[in-house]
């Protein structure tokens, strides 16, 4: 879409690395789908295994469950859901332990600012 602001790009940019990252590190295979209409970018991210124990947990800057394995190459900075959050206007996040975890960012068109919008976090555990 000609014209985005640069800021925004980032923004979305930002969030769909770190839920891929996320997905990469922690779970059995997935699939991830992004659709774009007139007022917003959807991206969901349906994960398999091992779920989310504790969404509020992790969604604290430095709160990580990644292996050694996955930290050493400089991953598992326990960044990922906070900066989510942070990039995006909507998140929403289902799991169920041991099955799946399904995250979903929203950005909209409307919220593009040389700023971070506030987002509007939504957890359904």
């Amino acid at each position: 879409m000609p014209g985005l602001d640069p800021a925004f790009i980032k923004r979305v940019v930002v969030s769909i690395y770190e839920a891929e990252v996320n997905m990469i590190a922690h779970a059995n295979g997935g699939n991830i789908v992004v659709t774009v209409d007139e007022e917003k970018i959807v991206a969901v991210f349906n994960d398999v295994d091992p779920g989310i124990p504790d969404i509020n947990l992790a969604m604290q800057k430095g709160f990580s469950t990644a292996s050694d394995e996955v930290r050493q190459p400089g991953f598992g900075a326990a960044m990922g859901l906070p900066n989510i959050q942070k990039n995006s206007d909507k998140l929403l996040i289902t799991t169920e332990v041991g099955k799946e975890t399904q995250v979903t960012i929203i950005s909209y068109f409307t919220n593009q600012t040389d700023e971070l919008c506030q987002p509007t976090p939504f957890f359904m555990p």
